[in-house]
């Protein structure tokens, strides 16, 4: 079944079209969060507010518009919303715990390159962390959901000279932060 069908069959009111979603989507959508928060408890309940508010506005859904890109989209705002909310009701970021990153590339040959792989892996999650939450969000964005700078403009409701603003700066301070580390070793 595809996820039209899911779609529809939640809108004429059988739930069994929203388990279909969420056993397609709940664990790519939980990492997308995961990325924008880094906090796993926050990334899922971020999910699972957002697959709720979904299925409490389904009959507005257009079908027309593919269902994995409006989702993640929808996971990155609810993101960054939780994380604003929690950066004004007490000022936790220091305090989060940050699990290891999901595996982000396939699994290296040899140990050698399993090593050097975890290494790098380690290197940019604590790099991601020292990013602002928004340009965390670009990044994901950009990267992971690899959505257009027209569709980020869109979705952040900002200027697009904002959004590669906030790319730019994102990126150069990556590029900062790993190339410390590199030097530190």
């Amino acid at each position: 079944m595809d996820d039209l069908q899911a779609i529809r069959r939640l809108k004429n009111g059988d739930i069994g079209g929203l388990e279909i979603l969420i056993a397609r989507y709940q664990e790519q959508a939980v990492h997308t969060a995961y990325l924008v928060t880094h906090h796993e408890p926050m990334a899922e309940d971020v999910v699972q507010d957002t697959f709720v508010r979904f299925y409490e506005n389904i009959r507005n859904f257009d079908e027309t518009r593919d269902f994995k890109p409006y989702f993640l989209r929808s996971v990155v705002n609810a993101a960054l919303n939780a994380i604003e909310k929690v950066n004004r009701e007490v000022l936790l970021n220091e305090d989060l715990d940050v699990p290891a990153l999901e595996s982000l590339l396939a699994r290296a040959a040899s140990v050698e390159e399993q090593m050097e792989y975890s290494q790098l892996k380690r290197e940019v999650s604590q790099a991601l962390e020292k990013l602002s939450p928004r340009q965390r969000a670009v990044v994901v964005q950009r990267y992971y959901l690899e959505m257009s700078e027209k569709e980020m403009t869109e979705i952040l409701d900002v200027a697009p000279g904002t959004v590669k603003w906030l790319l730019n700066a994102a990126r150069s301070r990556l590029r900062s932060l790993l190339a410390s580390e590199r030097n530190v070793e």
